[in-house]
C-alpha cells in the first residue's frame, strides 16, 4: 500500500516507517523534526519536513501522496509539559489532528490508523486493563488523546472512515537501526541506561510506598518493533476499533532497574524521591483483543529481551543520533 505517515522521525514513528517499507509498503512521512530526527528517517521514505498547522497545505501532501491509508504518530507527549501548558497540547493533538482527519477525507482516504496512548484511561478500576474500562484521564495529554479518539468516531459515523486507535502501555527496546533518543527524555528504560553508559550518575525512583510487591510503580513494556507490527495489522481491511497494546506483564521500577544491571553487567545507582502527582500505583494491559481479532503476537514479550535491545542501540549510539 502507500501510506502517509505523520511522525515518521519520532522514536515510534521511525520504527513502523522502516518495518512498513521492509514489508513492501511505499511510505510518505511528515515531521517538523520539533521531537524527532532527520537521521531516524528511513531513506526510502520520502520525507516532508513541515508540520500540520497549514490545513490546505496538509489537504495538498495527502492528495499529492496518492495514499491508500494514513498512519498517525506526531503529537506531542509529555505528560508533565501538558500539566503546565494545555494550550500546547490541544492545539496539537486535537487541532492540528483534525486539520489531518479532513485532510485525509478529502483525499477520500478511508483507512486510519491512530496513536493513542493508556493515559485515556487515568487510574483504572482494575488490571490487567480491558478496553471497555472508563476513560477518565487526569491529565491534558490524556483527555487530548481522548478527544482525538471521540473525533474519529464521529469520522467513521459521518464519512465511513474505517479506523484503528491502539492504546500504547510503556514503549521501549530498539530495532537494529533505530532507537530511542528525546531532547527531553522522561522515560525509565533510558535513563536508567544512562547510568550504565556513565551518562548519569544516577537514576531515580519516584515513590516507595505505592501498594505494590516492593512498593514501586508497576508499568506494562512493550518492544517498539512489536507496536509497529500492531500497526501493519490494522492496515487489513474491515479492521476496525480501539485496542490496547502491551504485553501483560506488570514490572516495578525496582525490577526495571535490576533487570538493566543484569544486561548491562553494571551497577546502576538509585535516588528515592517523593511521588509524582497522578502516578497510579500499576498500569498493566490486557491485549487479548488485539491478539484475538488482529492476529498479533509480541516477539519481545519478556523485559529483559527488550532492554538488550536498547542496550545495544545506546551502546552504539552513546550520543543518540547527531540532528
Amino acid at each position: 500500500m502507500k501510506l502517509f505517515v505523520t511522525g515518521g522521525a519520532g522514536y515510534i514513528g521511525s520504527v513502523f516507517v522502516e518495518e512498513a517499507l521492509n514489508a513492501g509498503h511505499a511510505v510518505t512521512t511528515l515531521d517538523n523534526l520539533s521531537e524527532g530526527h532527520r537521521s531516524a528517517v528511513d531513506r526510502r521514505a520520502t520525507f516532508l519536513q513541515t508540520g500540520m498547522e497549514d490545513g490546505a497545505a496538509l489537504a495538498q501532501a495527502v492528495q499529492d501522496s496518492g495514499a491508500e491509508a494514513v498512519i498517525h504518530f506526531a503529537a506531542h507527549a509529555l505528560v508533565g509539559e501538558s500539566m503546565l501548558n494545555p494550550s500546547k497540547y490541544f492545539r496539537n493533538n486535537v487541532g492540528q489532528g483534525l486539520n489531518l482527519l479532513d485532510a485525509t477525507t478529502r483525499a477520500g482516504i478511508k483507512k486510519f490508523v491512530f496513536s493513542s496512548t493508556c493515559a485515556t484511561y487515568g487510574p483504572p478500576d482494575r488490571v490487567p486493563m480491558t478496553e471497555d474500562l472508563p476513560q477518565k484521564p487526569i491529565n491534558p495529554y490524556g483527555e487530548s488523546k481522548l478527544m482525538f479518539e471521540r473525533m474519529l468516531h464521529w469520522y467513521r459515523e459521518i464519512h465511513g472512515l474505517e479506523f484503528v486507535a491502539f492504546r500504547y502501555f510503556n514503549a521501549a527496546g530498539a530495532s537494529e537501526k533505530l532507537g530511542e533518543h528525546h531532547r527531553i527524555e522522561s522515560h525509565l528504560i533510558p535513563n536508567v541506561l544512562k547510568v550504565a553508559l556513565g551518562q548519569a550518575e544516577r537514576c531515580e525512583i519516584y515513590g516507595t510506598n505505592y501498594p505494590t510487591p516492593d512498593g514501586t510503580c508497576v508499568r506494562d513494556y512493550i518492544h517498539i518493533v512489536d507496536l509497529a507490527q500492531a500497526h501493519l495489522l490494522a492496515l487489513e481491511p474491515g479492521k476496525h476499533g480501539f485496542y490496547n497494546l502491551g504485553n501483560g506483564d506488570g514490572y516495578s521500577v525496582r525490577e526495571v532497574i535490576k533487570t538493566c544491571e543484569k544486561v548491562t553487567e553494571r551497577p546502576i545507582k538509585s535516588v528515592e524521591k517523593e511521588r509524582r502527582p497522578g502516578d497510579p500505583p500499576r498500569l498493566v494491559a490486557s491485549s487479548a483483543k488485539a491478539r484475538r481479532e488482529l492476529g498479533w503476537q509480541p516477539r519481545f514479550p519478556k523485559l529483559e529481551d527488550i532492554v538488550k535491545t536498547a542496550w545495544a542501540w545506546h551502546r552504539q549510539h552513546p550520543d543518540g543520533y547527531p540532528d
